[in-house]
């Protein structure tokens, strides 16, 4: 039997909508039905770029819309809670780009409601999905080079400064932490589990965001070094020290990339995987799965991780006395 069509709306007509949009686009049994922008020139040119069937000027709009079933949010980090209930409120299944929202107690707010209407709802981590990082995932878990030792995990670059842009704008959740700081992190928790301490500094923006942070995660045998930056381009790997050989995920880590593996010999192999999308394909497939077999949470991207992640998220905050509101 041919498996149920999912159809999208996508809340949010920026630059990440577009790469979801695009690869959205290349899988079976799904299409993008709607899509929509505070400003309805911004979703017609959208629609017409991705072959959406709709346009919408306002969101309300377009979570109301019976012929959707699925609302991907796109939205600067501060609205993902406010447009993740409206949607949930819709009945409409949400998977929602990260960070999932600007604090543990939003995320909260927002998995109790999915629990009360008994709606799917997903943090879009990508990362979770792609097929490198499952694979260093089994390769950790089976102690392939031992126990880890230590995690040195980075991700940075240099975009050009202007106060109005959402990166520098911290009353959205701008700033190096939340916007990439957050896949060095989810890396270390994947991983490693959660730390028994949390150090961090940070440097800043003229506007209060966070233009650089760095972080330790210590465990009692082991501890993660972490950085996430917009003062430069980094190389962005994840690199495993482990017990009897390194395992190095290649710039950049976070998105389809390639695996080597060193041996304490000075012996390496370089594994790649047959990437042929941007990379989200791998969490619309999963979610679209969900959705069709009636799951209301994930078995990858957990509520639990979430939780985990936003709580090490504000610990992070805390260490360096990062207020958004």
């Amino acid at each position: 039997m041919k498996p149920k069509v999912i159809h999208w709306g996508i809340i949010g007509a920026g630059k990440i909508a577009s790469k979801f949009a695009e690869d959205l686009n290349s899988i079976h049994n799904c299409k993008l039905y709607g899509i929509a922008s505070r400003h309805l020139q911004k979703a017609e040119a959208f629609k017409s770029q991705y072959k959406a069937e709709k346009a919408f000027g306002n969101y309300e709009d377009l979570a109301a819309d019976d012929n959707i079933d699925a609302i991907y949010i796109a939205t600067p980090h501060s609205f993902h809670k406010a447009h993740t209930l409206l949607c949930l409120n819709h009945n409409k299944s949400v998977l929602c780009e990260k960070p999932f929202a600007m604090n543990l107690q939003e995320v909260e707010d927002m998995i109790r409601l999915s629990k009360q209407k008994n709606i799917l709802l997903m943090e879009a981590m990508w990362t979770a999905f792609l097929p490198h990082f499952q694979y260093v995932l089994e390769l950790l878990q089976e102690a392939h080079f031992g126990k880890i030792l230590k995690l040195e995990a980075d991700f940075g670059f240099h975009p050009h400064y202007e106060e109005s842009s959402r990166l520098f704008d911290k009353s959205v959740g701008g700033g190096s932490l939340l916007d990439i700081g957050i896949y060095p992190i989810f890396a270390a928790l994947s991983t490693m589990g959660i730390p028994t301490t949390i150090e961090a500094k940070a440097v800043y923006f003229p506007t209060g965001a966070d233009s650089k942070c760095d972080i330790v995660f210590s465990y009692p045998n082991s501890e993660a070094i972490l950085k996430s930056t917009l003062l430069e381009e980094t190389k962005t790997e994840a690199i495993f020290y482990c017990e009897y050989g390194t395992i190095k995920i290649n710039g950049q880590f976070h998105q389809p990339s390639t695996v080597k593996l060193i041996d304490q010999l000075g012996n390496s192999k370089l594994k790649t995987f047959d990437y042929k999308t941007i990379g989200y394909s791998y969490e619309i497939e999963h979610f679209n799965q969900l959705l069709r077999d009636g799951k209301t949470e994930s078995d990858i991207m957990t509520f639990e991780r979430s939780l985990e992640l936003i709580s090490s998220l504000d610990k992070v905050r805390r260490n360096i006395n990062l207020k958004y509101k």
